[in-house]
């Protein structure tokens, strides 16, 4: 059995629970420890019992609560070298014990227990950026977000995933004719930005197989997006496929200031 939790999702912080019954994993901690504490408390997960954190890039939006959260439970951090000295230095994370890093290279598994973790490099602009995937007994779960665009490398890790939690950050319009600067909108928008609902969509209609069972979508913005739109867009392009109608698959958007529901797969 494996599990997944968005316990925040959006521009304004990240943390996914990864999980089986006995190994217990973050994906980012954006948010502060009181709220990781108690997004992992409701769905009966003990903050003390966590094995990992593993932390995809320095952005303060996924780094927020490391340090308090590594000070109080004395959690090992998993990333690479270089975003661990871009955390270290960026004033978000405070003081964290040097023996707590563990050092991930880009394609080389690694094991939690009986979780094997795959860490594969992203085009987002940060110092070493990375997303994951987590296999158990065939079962597979992918975690990818602050993706500026996609390739045939990025698809290639999301193959075969029975779990997709995958960027839709924003609204191609909406952020086009919103209040950001230009200079902000140019960056959300580059290959090293965020992925939008249309771009999600489309790499989404690459990855349908039939043991998909759960899309989210996550990392949606506060001001160019909004949960229906993300839904509509991206639903549109799996109908397209002609694939999403007649399958098991299940389209969940993770809402931004909520807890997703627990996925158990």
């Amino acid at each position: 059995m494996m599990k997944l939790c968005s316990i925040a999702s959006s521009s304004s912080g990240n943390c996914i629970y990864v999980g089986t019954d006995r190994t217990h994993i973050l994906v980012d901690t954006g948010i502060s420890c009181k709220r990781v504490k108690s997004g992992l408390e409701s769905i009966d997960v003990d903050p003390g019992s966590i094995d990992a954190v593993l932390i995809t890039h320095e952005h303060s939006d996924h780094i927020r609560g490391l340090g308090v959260l590594s000070r109080r439970y004395n959690i090992p951090i998993y990333t690479t070298e270089l975003t661990w000295r871009a955390a270290l230095s960026s004033g978000t994370v405070g003081e964290i014990d040097k023996n707590l890093f563990r050092k991930i290279t880009p394609d080389k598994d690694f094991a939690i227990n009986e979780l094997v973790i795959h860490p594969f490099r992203t085009p987002h602009d940060a110092a070493d950026p990375v997303c994951y995937t987590f296999t158990k007994n065939k079962k597979k779960i992918s975690v990818a977000t602050d993706l500026g665009c996609y390739n045939s490398y990025i698809a290639e890790k999301l193959k075969r995933s029975n779990v997709l939690f995958i960027e839709a950050n924003h609204d191609i319009e909406m952020l086009k004719n919103g209040s950001y600067p230009f200079y902000l909108k140019k960056r959300i928008l580059s290959d090293t930005g965020h992925l939008s609902n249309e771009v999600s969509g489309r790499l989404l209609s690459e990855l349908l197989h039939d043991n998909l069972q759960y899309v989210i979508l996550g990392h949606l913005s506060k001001e160019n997006n909004r949960p229906d739109v993300a839904d509509q867009t991206v639903r549109s392009y799996l109908e397209l496929s002609g694939c999403i109608s007649d399958s098991n698959l299940k389209l969940i958007v993770s809402e931004k200031e909520s807890i997703s529901p627990l996925i158990i797969i």
